[in-house]
């Protein structure tokens, strides 16, 4: 299927979540309004380095637009919801001042959940990560969160690297990527001061 895509670095979308978008560039503006004009759809992918013509990873996720505010001076203010992730295949060649991809959708399980002793792992160690951030957590409502919920939202947010977050978007289940989690968490709160960014250089 053929894919506009929005290539930004740290930022990941899972099927089910919402990110907030704002967008700005010329060719940004030309994506949303061409996705507004089709199937409102846009999808995300992570760049590998900086630059307009940077290779990027190989999984993405298919978002919709969900809620759109267009700005009197030609910016958007966007809500996407994701809906399915997406293997890479190509690049096309394309006229459009915005990138293509040519992409396979990923078939993911629905509704999948953690085993009590894991579901209890991560938060005890986001417990800890939160206290050592300073983060102010309402812990009741993330003890009534689903499991997919609870893990892909906060991997949609953390404060990683761009090969991290991806790392964590390419995990095959949700029990991979709830122990991934865990461990990024531990590095994260066992690393030497300096940047404060996990990395999984």
């Amino acid at each position: 299927m053929r894919l506009s895509i929005f290539p930004l670095p740290g930022a990941i979308l899972f099927p089910g979540l919402q990110l907030p978008l704002h967008m700005f560039e010329d060719r940004y503006r030309a994506l949303t309004s061409d996705a507004l004009a089709r199937d409102r759809r846009i999808a995300m992918i992570q760049p590998q380095r900086g630059g307009d013509d940077a290779p990027l990873y190989t999984v993405g996720c298919i978002g919709r637009i969900e809620d759109v505010e267009a700005l009197e001076d030609g910016r958007f203010n966007l809500v996407l919801e994701g809906e399915k992730r997406f293997r890479l295949i190509r690049e096309l060649d394309v006229a459009t001042p915005f990138r293509q991809v040519e992409g396979e959708p990923i078939d993911d399980p629905r509704f999948e959940t953690l085993a009590s002793v894991e579901r209890a792992a991560f938060e005890q160690e986001a417990r800890i990560f939160a206290d050592m951030q300073g983060y102010s957590v309402d812990w009741d409502s993330v003890e009534r969160l689903d499991d997919e919920s609870l893990i892909n939202g906060v991997s949609q947010i953390a404060p990683f690297d761009v090969a991290a977050k991806q790392a964590l978007l390419e995990a095959p289940d949700l029990s991979t990527r709830c122990e991934l989690m865990i461990q990024l968490m531990q590095f994260f709160a066992l690393r030497d001061g300096g940047d404060d960014r996990a990395t999984l250089q």
